[in-house]
């Protein structure tokens, strides 16, 4: 018997194999919500973008006269410094805050917390 492979097997094995990876299909995210919780936004549907500087950032040195830097809509800015032709006058943990002549405006890392609501004399 030869040991050369005949033509018409090795047909069959490529027929075989092309099948399989038709049929193959990409794997699913387990961690992926269902599709039905899942709808990505239509253009039209998606909020406005923010005109208002978002501060993402603030860092301050803990030894006295250390470096105070901030991270707004992701530019880098130190105490004193310029960030849309506002001067940065002020920083702390969670706030800084922005001077343009005479108008002064404070961004927040986050929301400032509501008040809370008291339902009874004991709360």
């Amino acid at each position: 018997m030869d040991d050369a492979v005949s033509p018409r097997l090795l047909l069959c094995l490529a027929a075989l194999l092309a099948h399989g990876a038709l049929l193959a299909q990409p794997l699913k995210d387990p961690t992926r919500p269902p599709a039905r919780l899942y709808t990505p936004p239509a253009e039209s549907d998606a909020a406005p973008a923010s005109k208002e500087p978002q501060l993402q950032s603030v860092l301050i040195a803990r030894h006295a006269g250390g470096r105070h830097v901030a991270v707004i809509d992701g530019q880098t800015v130190r105490l004193g410094e310029q960030f849309r032709g506002a001067r940065v006058a002020a920083m702390t943990q969670n706030e800084v805050v922005l001077v343009d002549g005479k108008q002064r405006r404070v961004l927040r890392l986050f929301a400032p917390a509501p008040s809370p609501q008291r339902h009874n004399e004991r709360d």
